[in-house]
């Protein structure tokens, strides 16, 4: 396994919405134009470690005072794209479900039922001020969600082993077009052979949120703190993309038993990050 940062690295990943640089309001856009010029900007563990630090205080800060004025950003033939961090609003977002992953007498030592209150009345009000707010990132701990996969393609798949210095990194790229002509496509086949069902609820959610970007957006799948988790044979051979295609592209046929056979590698290959996930 790769050598890690002296800093305890989240094991989750990430699908984010890169958008060009006109989709941007003013002053807005003006902004991410000077933040896209600077020679050096902070990556994700950043902004991890940042989240980390808030934790340490009495009592914690559950969410960020202000919001980030961070990006990441990418260049895509000449045009600059951004995706906003928005680390305050996805911190509320993320309070919202943080009941469902931790038992209560942990999540109250982590974060005391004060602050989760005083935090929660924040995002109310301002949610009331902000009503189309949506943030531009998408994070899962633990897995790779299922339908995350349906937006990408195996020939879009790009993994780095690392070095000792530097972690792997395997993640994919895909323009906004591309990913919702995919989920359309899957939402068809699904609904033809399986009425309902989490992945189709899934792929609903996920459509429905790609539908608030520019259409000259870029999506980013990233493995992100997964790698880590995952040794480095398993990240090589991990063709989770192509599985899924497979697997709805047997479903299109009437093929129930190459379907099936699809739906067993990424059970397979999914239940050893599951498995870590208790051990912890």
């Amino acid at each position: 396994m790769p050598k890690v940062s002296s800093v305890v690295v989240p094991y989750a990943a990430y699908l984010r919405v890169y958008e060009p640089l006109g989709a941007f309001p003013e002053p807005e856009r003006g902004h991410w134009a000077r933040y896209a010029r600077r020679p050096e900007r902070p990556s994700y563990q950043d902004e991890l470690r940042r989240s980390l630090a808030d934790l340490v205080p009495t009592p914690p800060v559950a969410v960020p005072v202000q919001e980030s004025g961070d990006a990441f950003v990418l260049e895509v033939d000449g045009v600059v794209c951004v995706c906003p961090w928005r680390t305050r609003l996805r911190g509320w977002q993320a309070l919202e479900d943080l009941g469902g992953e931790l038992p209560p007498p942990v999540l109250d030592a982590v974060l005391p039922p004060v602050v989760r209150r005083q935090a929660a009345l924040d995002y109310e009000r301002w949610l009331a001020r902000n009503p189309d707010a949506r943030p531009w990132i998408r994070t899962a701990t633990w897995q790779v969600p299922l339908n995350w996969f349906v937006l990408v393609a195996d020939e879009e798949r790009r993994y780095d082993k690392g070095t000792a210095e530097v972690p792997p990194v395997l993640r994919y790229r895909t323009p906004m077009v591309q990913a919702r002509r995919r989920v359309a496509r899957a939402l068809r086949t699904l609904r033809e052979a399986v009425p309902e069902g989490p992945l189709i609820d899934g792929l609903v959610d996920v459509g429905r949120w790609l539908e608030e970007f520019h259409p000259r957006s870029l999506v980013e799948l990233d493995y992100g703190g997964l790698v880590h988790v995952l040794p480095t044979g398993e990240l090589e051979d991990d063709h989770s993309a192509a599985d899924v295609a497979a697997g709805i592209d047997a479903l299109r046929r009437g093929d129930g038993e190459a379907a099936g056979e699809a739906y067993a590698r990424l059970v397979e290959r999914w239940r050893a990050v599951r498995d870590r996930r208790s051990a912890n």
